[in-house]
């Protein structure tokens, strides 16, 4: 009786009795997920980046010629380039900086003993369980100058948000800040709640003033996770497609994911948006790497 309900609980004795050693059950889970990884990740990647380095299209029957490094000296010295990127640029700072502000500053809120706290929290998460598409066709009847409840609520009369060409870059920021926000407050409020009690005991015995308290305690030590979120926000504005494209078509919104995209699909120019990919592949790879270093720094202080 006592071999069989050591046998029940006993997962080696289990898989022993079923003929199954240890290294087989591991490579049941890897052998699979690197299959996986090579098929839909790493051959992509690579058949994409020999394509870099042609002239091929994919709407032509034509067969794609070496040009070798021409495809990226050609967008690295085309001006329109440039100025996606340097909207793209733009979007970051401010999509990125509203999102640390809105989403730190609830937190700062939330980690405080208010009355129904977690329904709170599950409110405010409600945005970024979202698809793009429909955050993006919410925010344009919100945005509307007829009907939207945006220009009413604001005073501002017919307004043009979406058809401003100065405007329009804000906007879309906006909704993304609207909709992330809640990912960093997630992040932030997992970090405050790290924090531990007796420093602001100590820091109140020392009668230290709320300024200096949040300075000196709070930001040092929530930092390291702050920055995680930053570089995982950073990523993904810099990648943004789906609202700037649904929201609108202004040339001021005009990011470097909506150019690739027009590249590739619009023009077909294959092998030069394969190009374009991997610069901006290359930029990202580089800023994480700063935000990297950063972070090392913050975590040794």
């Amino acid at each position: 009786m006592a071999t069989a309900v050591l046998t029940t609980l006993d997962p080696k004795s289990r898989a022993a009795s079923r003929g199954l050693s240890d290294i087989t059950i591991r490579n049941l889970f890897i052998i699979p997920t690197i299959v996986f990884l090579i098929v839909f990740n790493i051959f992509p990647l690579l058949y994409s980046l020999g394509y870099s380095f042609t002239d091929f299209r994919a709407s032509g029957s034509a067969a794609a010629n070496f040009v070798g490094l021409q495809n990226y000296r050609d967008l690295l010295n085309d001006p329109f380039i440039w100025n996606n990127f340097s909207i793209t640029a733009k979007y970051v700072i401010v999509s990125v900086v509203g999102q640390v502000v809105v989403g730190f500053g609830t937190a700062l809120l939330l980690n405080r003993d208010i009355p129904l706290k977690g329904l709170i929290t599950t409110l405010l998460l409600l945005p970024m369980m979202l698809s793009m598409a429909v955050v993006g066709l919410f925010w344009k009847l919100l945005y509307d100058p007829s009907f939207g409840i945006i220009n009413y609520a604001l005073g501002l009369g017919n307004f043009e948000w979406l058809s401003n060409p100065d405007m329009a870059l804000y906007a879309v920021a906006l909704t993304d800040i609207w909709m992330w926000s809640p990912f960093v407050m997630l992040l932030s409020l997992a970090g405050l709640s790290a924090v531990p009690k007796h420093l602001y005991e100590a820091a109140a015995i020392d009668r230290a003033g709320s300024l200096y308290t949040f300075f000196r305690i709070t930001l040092p030590l929530v930092a390291p996770i702050l920055m995680i979120a930053i570089i995982f926000r950073t990523m993904e504005a810099f990648k943004t497609f789906d609202l700037a494209y649904i929201l609108t078509s202004q040339p001021t919104t005009e990011v470097i994911s909506i150019r690739l995209y027009k590249m590739a699909f619009q023009t077909w120019e294959t092998g030069r948006s394969c190009a374009l990919a991997y610069i901006m592949l290359i930029m990202v790879l580089a800023i994480t790497n700063i935000y990297v270093k950063y972070l090392n720094k913050v975590k040794e202080r």
